[in-house]
């Protein structure tokens, strides 16, 4: 099973900004999660179109089950 972790961001331009981390630490917490990506927006490490990342939306864990056939 693969799993991923989105974490989701508004911009200072109201845009909607996700990063995708695979393979996430299985006992994250949720409090974990809000530091992290206070820090994020803190250190100001990243914008999108010029916008720099302004508030936490939020954040999930994806599952996937991915079946390769050898053809």
């Amino acid at each position: 099973m693969a799993k991923t972790l989105e974490l989701i961001f508004e911009t200072a331009a109201g845009k909607s900004v996700t990063l995708s981390v695979d393979d996430p630490k299985e006992d994250l917490t949720a409090q974990e999660l809000q530091e992290g990506m206070e820090t994020i927006i803190t250190q100001n490490i990243f914008e999108v179109e010029g916008a720099a990342f302004a508030s936490v939306k939020g954040a999930r864990v994806i599952d996937r089950n991915v079946t390769e056939y050898e053809v």
